[in-house]
């Protein structure tokens, strides 16, 4: 019988089961707010509030993203996530559904980012995330969390070309509401995935900490703290994009058929981007790959500042943005469980996803003050690549080690 300070051992579960829930959770969720952008030029037609003030309301479901998974993680972590994650798919279909109905900012603001914002960030990749990492045996989890991410990317390339066609066959709003009711396609992920990681150690030898603790343990942590910073600008770069690619596009002289498809290309090429990190995490230094990401980035926005604007040219770029887009997970997860384990993986990762989110918040929000500005999103590029080049190097200090176990070899 396990003594009080020692951590039973998990309960893994049948990888594919685990693997389909939490995939198929995150591609449906992902999926819908990724396609979003597709609405931005419909809805700002029908309220005539201005690309502005429908930014805002997009960035603050990009804060309200990331603010709402320490919470809910925490609560997952004690309570079980199966309730999480049945609430959060709840409240993304809700959320999207009413979105056309509401004629207002603060209606706006109210259905995406709150409610489907929201909901997602419940049913979202810190609450999945360590669900996998909690299920499934030590040995698997880099592979496993690398295909749950690969289930969003997959989403998102799924989920363009259906509201594409869903907008031709019944306009903007019918198009919205039916991706709403997709989402609940996700609630029986929440029996697949229930349980929490109360029971288990943060660190192998360690005593099992309050969620306070474990937030101040992470919080002193410098690794913890250069790892989230770097993830903020992940979050600029990904919601820049997700929010404003079809804009990009436009404001080429493209039409709105490249811009679904460069949607689509992102996601496409992120399976391939999360499956090959989830396979290399457990083979290179994971801060290594990061940086190695970010600076990736770097270049290739600066190669398609200087490219003409071809649709072929953005079909490429999309691509290898879906490469980098959300293959900064796998290391980044992994990286939190290192130092913690994963005891209060959910919460922990969530806390790094706020970071991601509060980029992701002034990445959506600048984009759209930026070009009804100056008719342009240049100097938002400008501001990605000095974002991404310094992102690429704060991950090289980091050191891949628990805090206990660099404290016993001090």
């Amino acid at each position: 019988m396990p003594t009080a300070n020692s951590a039973a051992p998990p309960a893994y579960r049948a990888l594919w089961l685990v693997l389909l829930a939490a995939a198929g959770a995150f591609a449906l969720t992902m999926g819908v707010r990724q396609t979003m952008g597709l609405f931005l030029s419909s809805v700002n037609t029908s309220t005539g509030l201005g690309i502005g003030s429908i930014s805002l309301a997009f960035a603050f479901g990009q804060l309200w993203w990331g603010l709402t998974q320490p919470f809910a993680g925490a609560v997952a972590d004690r309570i079980g996530t199966g309730r999480v994650i049945f609430i959060g798919a709840l409240l993304v279909a809700l959320g999207t559904i009413i979105t056309p109905l509401m004629s207002t900012t603060a209606g706006l603001i109210f259905a995406i980012g709150v409610l489907a914002a929201g909901g997602a960030g419940m049913a979202g990749p810190s609450v999945l995330m360590a669900a996998t990492t909690r299920l499934v045996p030590p040995e698997r989890r880099g592979l496993a969390v690398g295909v749950v991410n690969a289930g969003g990317s997959f989403g998102q390339f799924a989920m363009a070309p259906i509201a594409v066609t869903l907008i031709a066959a019944t306009g903007w709003a019918n198009a919205m509401q039916w991706l709403g009711l997709l989402v609940l396609l996700a609630l029986p992920a929440a029996f697949a995935l229930r349980g929490n990681s109360v029971h288990l150690a943060s660190v192998p030898g360690a005593a099992r900490l309050t969620a306070k603790e474990a937030v101040a343990q992470a919080l002193a942590n410098p690794s913890f703290r250069l790892l989230s910073l770097g993830f903020f600008v992940c979050g600029f770069h990904v919601a820049f994009l997700a929010t404003h690619l079809p804009g990009v596009v436009a404001a080429c002289g493209l039409s709105p058929e490249i811009g679904a498809w460069s949607l689509s290309m992102i996601g496409l090429f992120n399976i391939v981007g999360s499956l090959a990190m989830g396979w290399a995490v457990s083979r290179w230094r994971m801060k290594s790959l990061l940086a190695l990401v970010y600076a990736t980035r770097a270049v290739a926005v600066l190669v398609f500042l200087l490219a003409p604007k071809t649709p072929a040219v953005m079909l490429v770029f999309a691509a290898v943005m879906g490469i980098t887009f959300l293959s900064t997970v796998p290391p980044t997860a992994g990286l939190v469980a290192k130092f913690f384990g994963p005891a209060n993986m959910a919460m922990l990762f969530g806390i790094v996803m706020l970071a991601h989110q509060m980029g992701g918040f002034l990445g959506a929000w600048l984009g759209g003050r930026v070009f009804q500005a100056t008719g342009s999103y240049d100097w938002v590029w400008y501001i990605d690549i000095v974002l991404a080049a310094g992102a690429a190097l704060v991950n090289l200090p980091i050191r891949e080690q628990a805090p206990r176990a660099r404290a016993a070899t001090a």
